[in-house]
């Protein structure tokens, strides 16, 4: 029998970062890719279709690009997540324009705060975030412990 409740999850000093944007946002996300250029050479990246190839095309960086939003990719940045393969996640959202695919938007948001993710989704928290000294540097963090909490949902059924 599991005994804690949580775990201690590691995010390494080399950041698995993922890279989303609306489509109206996505050019103030690739600014703010030039802006924090040097500091995101350090990390690997990702992102969803056109973003992932846009950031690549006029930044060069290198971008593992997944399926659009609207096409499944917001799905696959969360499960990453889930595995452990997303550590950080900057997503430059539009909140003035209706989005198909806002039930994926809002699963993916919820499953980063579930594996207690950091999440920038304006300018200025992901201003905050990509120059916190802990972006140099392991950051450890306590996650529900999901194998015990399967294990006590499984025995009270």
């Amino acid at each position: 029998m599991l005994k804690d409740d949580f775990i201690t999850l590691t995010l390494q000093k080399e950041k698995n970062i993922a890279l989303i944007a609306h489509d109206s946002k996505k050019q103030d996300l690739i600014q703010w890719c030039k802006d924090h250029l040097d500091t995101l050479k350090k990390h690997t990246l990702c992102g969803t279709g056109t973003t992932a190839r846009m950031i690549t095309e006029q930044t060069g960086l290198r971008v593992k690009g997944y399926n659009s939003g609207p096409l499944g990719g917001d799905q696959q940045i969360g499960a990453k997540i889930v595995e452990g393969r997303v550590d950080l996640v900057i997503f430059f959202s539009d909140p003035l324009t209706a989005q198909p695919h806002d039930p994926d938007v809002k699963a993916l948001l919820r499953i980063a705060e579930v594996y207690d993710i950091p999440i920038a989704n304006t300018k200025a928290t992901a201003d905050f975030v990509i120059t916190s000294p802990l972006m140099d540097t392991t950051y450890e963090h306590e996650v529900i412990n999901f194998k015990k909490n399967v294990q006590d949902r499984a025995s009270t059924l």
